[in-house]
């Protein structure tokens, strides 16, 4: 006989519109939770500050690959130029670098695209074919007219009654805790 156990993972909470999204993330953050997120069916602007989110890493992550993609790109074409197969060609130089400023922008840029693409997944932890919050039937709404506030149950502040009275108190409605069956 197998025994199927509930895991409680989130308890969502729902608000009426952005401003009310926008003041209950405030109120979160400022309740102390860590990981809690905010759904909308659009963005909102001001929504990473209201959550007390940090400046992405993507941006630095993509400037070091550019360099790196740019001094590689030059290395090669120094190496396959003037070292290993050197012609003179019209009496330029082995390495005329104005020649190679193309090839090495495209590299660059390629560089930077295919790194920003896969760092803002792997930062965002996608693909994610699965997430708890999936299980509300309520939850369903938020991608067509729905504003809400989930607080994950990894959050060090998390307790299913207090945090569920807590979104009650700043203006939530259709409180749900999220539970999925292991």
């Amino acid at each position: 006989m197998t025994v199927v156990a509930n895991s409680i993972k989130a308890v969502i909470a729902e608000f009426d519109t952005p401003a009310d999204l926008m003041h209950a993330a405030e109120r979160v953050r400022d309740g102390g939770f860590l990981k809690f997120d905010c759904h909308s069916p659009f963005p909102i602007h001001g929504m990473d500050k209201a959550m007390g989110l940090k400046r992405s890493p993507v941006g630095y992550i993509v400037g070091a690959a550019a360099l790196c993609g740019f001094i590689g790109i030059s290395g090669f074409i120094y190496w396959v130029s003037a070292v290993d197969y050197p012609m003179v060609i019209s009496g330029k130089p082995f390495f005329s670098f104005q020649a190679f400023v193309p090839v090495a922008f495209a590299v660059t840029v390629l560089t930077s695209a295919i790194t920003a693409t896969f760092s803002m997944l792997a930062i965002n932890k996608l693909p994610q074919l699965f997430h708890p919050l999936f299980e509300s039937k309520n939850f369903r709404r938020f991608s067509d007219d729905g504003f809400f506030v989930s607080i994950d149950a990894k959050d060090p502040k998390f307790d299913a009654v207090r945090t569920g009275e807590f979104l009650k108190s700043i203006g939530g409605k259709n409180i749900e805790v999220i539970e999925v069956k292991e």
